[in-house]
């Protein structure tokens, strides 16, 4: 296949920076963090506004660069070194602002903190022999841990709809990833023609790109009720 990802723009420039961030994606799991601050009892802007940016330094930018340098996935031409201050300052930055928040809001978002600073990091190098590098494991760093950690942060504790939620963020999140792991194989496996392998691909990416507008779709809605 020409591009490694349905999303994948032309290889160079801005355009590489773009794809880096798998767009689709980044909204897909972003839409967790807004559900989770939407399932508290009262939900309040500065709160939601520091987890969403937050999350998107860490999962949508910092992620993205260190599973990028591990093995050029998406085949963008950004240098080694940019991927590592990329990461670097992106997640550093997102750990400043869960401290912060702790600080400023619940020393029970710390324990979040740190879960978050390691997981990002363990889980896109692959750290410990790929022990959390499964899809488990992005079951639970890309879907049930946003939705917990926007909860905590906007209600300061945690609670059975909190808990429910982290489970339908689980679960949709595997879904992806049984998609995706798919698609990557076809697009990535070179095992196939052109033809057939577009055939291959047409009803997951269909179902990857719906699924990832609903999710932000249903964020849209739960943070629409509470006003």
């Amino acid at each position: 296949m020409s591009r490694p990802a349905f999303y994948a723009l032309d290889s160079g420039g801005w355009r590489d920076y773009v794809t880096l961030l798998h767009p689709p994606y980044t909204a897909w799991h972003l839409s967790y963090v807004v559900m989770g601050a939407a399932l508290a009892p009262q939900l309040e802007g500065r709160r939601l506004l520091a987890a969403l940016v937050a999350f998107f330094l860490a999962m949508g930018v910092g992620a993205h660069a260190l599973d990028e340098l591990n093995g050029r996935p998406l085949r963008t031409r950004i240098p080694t070194r940019v991927l590592i201050g990329l990461a670097a300052v992106s997640i550093g930055a997102a750990v400043a602002i869960g401290v912060l928040a702790s600080i400023a809001w619940t020393p029970w978002l710390l324990p979040f903190v740190a879960f978050g600073g390691f997981i990002v990091v363990a889980y896109n190098l692959e750290l410990f022999g790929g022990a959390f590098h499964s899809d488990l494991w992005f079951g639970l760093a890309w879907g049930s841990f946003p939705l917990l950690a926007a909860y905590v942060v906007t209600a300061e504790r945690l609670a059975l709809a909190a808990l429910l939620g982290a489970v339908f963020a689980l679960l949709t999140s595997l879904a992806q990833r049984v998609l995706s792991t798919e698609v990557r194989g076809i697009r990535r496996g070179g095992t196939v023609d052109p033809a057939t392998a577009q055939r291959l691909l047409a009803t997951p990416e269909k179902a990857l790109r719906l699924l990832a507008l609903s999710m932000v779709v249903l964020a849209a809605a739960l943070y629409s009720l509470r006003f």
